[in-house]
């Protein structure tokens, strides 16, 4: 038997594809959040200022969240939606800690 051929795999090939340092879906995210805020928001964000700096943390911050999560793992929050999705609580997780499936 011969030795495996290895071949080196550059991480930038199995990485998602990234946008400022997030992923698209979770900056397609920031920006579906950011406009409802604003539509909500938008007679606040005209009669003061507060308002309209208030309105202008919300993407810097939550897009400050997802690159700081997305360092480690560009896949986290793919993995966590897929969790959520596919996996939800079952009644007694209170009781035992876990899902658990048996009485």
């Amino acid at each position: 038997m011969s030795d495996l051929i290895r071949q080196p795999v550059h991480r930038a090939l199995t990485r998602p594809q990234m946008f400022a340092g997030v992923t698209m879906n979770f900056f397609i995210i920031n920006l579906m959040v950011t406009t409802i805020a604003f539509l909500i928001l938008k007679d606040l964000l005209i009669t003061n200022l507060a308002g309209l700096l208030g309105f202008l943390l919300v993407p810097i911050v939550m897009h400050v969240i997802g690159y700081f999560a997305s360092l480690r793992e560009p896949r986290i929050f793919d993995l966590w939606i897929t969790k959520v999705s596919k996996c939800p609580r079952v009644p007694n997780f209170k009781r035992w800690g876990c899902n658990s499936y048996a009485p």
